[in-house]
């Protein structure tokens, strides 16, 4: 049985405790260990948690550990990429509302949250995160260590490459690419390419940066 660490104890951490013990496979391949957080305090006056049982600067992973994060923004990458070099490995989380489509190829280390939907011959590369209630459409690819937040719309046959941020409601039309490093604002509607680096928001969605 494997032993799930979820990477740091904040508000992010809790609820993702939560959405791990609704995930397939909780408690017939894996069971929660507890955390890690650089703030040994952090689940202090908060009951119901397992523990914190390390430090994410100093953890060391067991033969039997696999790790999920719950970190965001810029940090996440960096974090999970010190665990994995310590010979770290991080579990797929799919949440038991998700629907998943025919033949949909998802890698390793991904979170996918309640209510999402994937849709028939999409690929998830790895380290994505991927939050409740968003619609993954059919021939979909993404790459890896993307943030797709809440109520996000890709629609049919479009990509998000590596490193990108599409943040809550959103909308990316057909064919839509959006390539590594770019940020594509919330409640935007996307109709053309978000080049390499760049921040678009708007309807439609403009660049800003």
């Amino acid at each position: 049985m494997k032993r799930l660490i979820i990477i740091a104890a904040g508000g992010m951490g809790r609820t993702m405790y939560d959405l791990v013990r609704e995930s397939v496979g909780y408690g017939e391949e894996f069971v929660i260990k507890g955390f890690i957080d650089d703030n040994t305090n952090a689940l202090d006056g908060f009951v119901g948690y397992p523990p914190i049982i390390g430090t994410i600067s100093e953890y060391q992973p067991q033969e039997e550990d696999v790790f999920v994060c719950s970190i965001g923004g810029p940090a996440r990458k960096k974090c999970m990429e010190s665990i994995i070099d310590r010979g770290g490995v991080f579990q797929t989380i799919i949440h038991k509302t998700a629907r998943i489509g025919t033949n949909v190829k998802i890698g390793t280390g991904n979170v996918i949250a309640a209510y999402t939907s994937i849709g028939s011959e999409a690929y998830v590369g790895n380290y994505n995160l991927i939050q409740s209630y968003t619609v993954i459409g059919h021939d979909v690819k993404i790459g890896d260590w993307n943030r797709i937040d809440t109520h996000v719309t890709c629609v049919g046959g479009t990509e998000i490459k590596n490193c990108a941020d599409v943040y809550t409601s959103a909308v990316l039309n057909h064919g839509v690419v959006v390539e590594d490093n770019a940020h594509v604002g919330a409640l935007s509607f996307v109709i053309r390419r978000v080049k390499e680096g760049t921040t678009v928001m708007g309807n439609p969605a403009k660049k800003l940066m």
